[in-house]
């Protein structure tokens, strides 16, 4: 009877401590809104990996899942990164440009983008430990554009995996925009 009570111990506490470890590392998220049409839709399911940047910093092209701030919404959000600490985002005639802290001026290719931005921005400097993000359908989407940057605090996970519907199957586009001078 001992050895029945011991295993049946022993298998409760390995499920605790993977489920446990499941919650810690990643995390379902449901996608809701246009603003990332037509990477993602609403409805589509993602896992959302919660660990990654613990190990390094978010990058430019980055899909996050993040808690906006409480003046834009109490929703969590999901949006790319586009301006990383230090620089400044532009957009002119659809086009984004980076200036980074040096002065070098970037211009970003982004084949993600099937709605680009029509009206023009100048943002501020992107403060340390925060990112400007925007959504992937620019004409429908509530970001950074509205004067506000995303503190690394506030950023959950990074998208990782499409779960349903199932044509959608696979790894999230995390995309590493193409950068050229100019």
């Amino acid at each position: 009877m001992k050895t029945v009570i011991r295993d049946v111990l022993t298998v409760v506490v390995i499920a605790a401590v993977i489920i446990t470890g499941l919650q810690a590392t990643v995390q379902k998220f449901g996608v809701v809104g246009p603003s990332m049409n037509y990477t993602l839709q609403t409805g589509q399911q993602l896992l959302v990996n919660k660990i990654v940047y613990r190990i390094h910093e978010p990058e430019r092209g980055d899909v996050v899942i993040f808690h906006p701030p409480p003046e834009i919404s109490d929703d969590i959000q999901i949006k790319r990164i586009i301006g990383l600490p230090g620089e400044k985002v532009q957009i002119e005639d659809g086009t984004v440009y980076i200036y980074k802290a040096d002065g070098t001026k970037l211009t970003l290719d982004e084949p993600y983008v099937t709605n680009p931005a029509t009206r023009p921005f100048l943002g501020e400097k992107i403060p340390e430990n925060e990112y400007f993000v925007m959504g992937d359908n620019r004409i429908n989407s509530s970001d950074s554009r509205t004067g506000w940057t995303l503190p690394q605090e506030s950023i959950i996970g990074k998208a990782w995996l499409s779960l349903w519907p199932p044509k959608n199957w696979g790894v999230v586009s995390n995309h590493v925009s193409q950068e050229h001078e100019g």
